[in-house]
């Protein structure tokens, strides 16, 4: 357990970096690495399924899901809400690992045999620690006319389990084809697909949350 939590850590960590860094870059290079992460995560989920419009499919899916990474950062000029949808991602995956390694108890689903009950209320958990962290540092004020009819921790675990659900969908289609990893491109998480399974899924819903109370 403590190789495979370091790995977990260590590959969290240099992600994290990566998308902080690419935060006070120019706009063009953070573009050319979204492209980069697409055709990455394309390449996977190709190989990952046989019919092609489940290919066709994830192909529009994947291409929306970016495009709303990249609206996101840009809706808030401080990229507050682009931190904080990347905290609560990282909470929910890193907080389920820790809670399920630690409790164990019940699986959750047979897709997944590894993801348990409190692996899964864990995650809930370290994203609403996280989620909260992240508005504490940044001081995203920009919550006060987003979040005004909605409770900010309700939101929050709708997100984590979001994350949860892309996390399933993923290992479902690994599970048909026989696979264990979706690629081998990260230590410690396989494929690509494997670690940002949860953050494809959320990004969408929460821009189109984001939109729905801009406008």
């Amino acid at each position: 357990m403590k190789d495979n939590f370091l790995k977990r850590f260590l590959s969290s960590l240099i992600l994290l970096s990566i998308f902080f860094l690419i935060l006070i870059i120019q706009n063009i290079f953070f573009i050319i690495f979204l492209i980069f992460l697409f055709l990455v995560s394309f390449y996977e989920w190709n190989n990952l399924v046989k019919n092609i419009s489940l290919k066709l499919f994830g192909f529009i899916f994947l291409l929306f899901s970016y495009f709303t990474v990249h609206e996101i950062k840009n809706i808030d000029t401080n990229q507050g809400l682009f931190i904080f949808t990347i905290s609560v991602c990282v909470g929910s995956d890193f907080g389920g690992y820790i809670f399920g390694k630690l409790f164990g108890g019940p699986k959750l689903t047979k897709i997944s045999p590894n993801k348990t009950y409190s692996g899964s209320i864990g995650g809930i958990i370290f994203a609403i620690l996280l989620g909260y962290l992240s508005i504490y540092i940044f001081g995203l004020s920009l919550f006060n006319s987003l979040l005004h009819n909605f409770s900010l921790i309700l939101t929050i675990i709708f997100l984590s389990i979001t994350s949860q659900i892309g996390d399933l969908i993923i290992s479902f289609f690994k599970r048909k084809a026989n696979l264990n990893d979706t690629g081998k491109i990260i230590p410690g998480h396989g494929g690509l697909l494997d670690r940002i399974d949860g953050m494809i899924f959320v990004f969408p819903f929460f821009y189109l949350f984001v939109i729905n109370n801009l406008n």
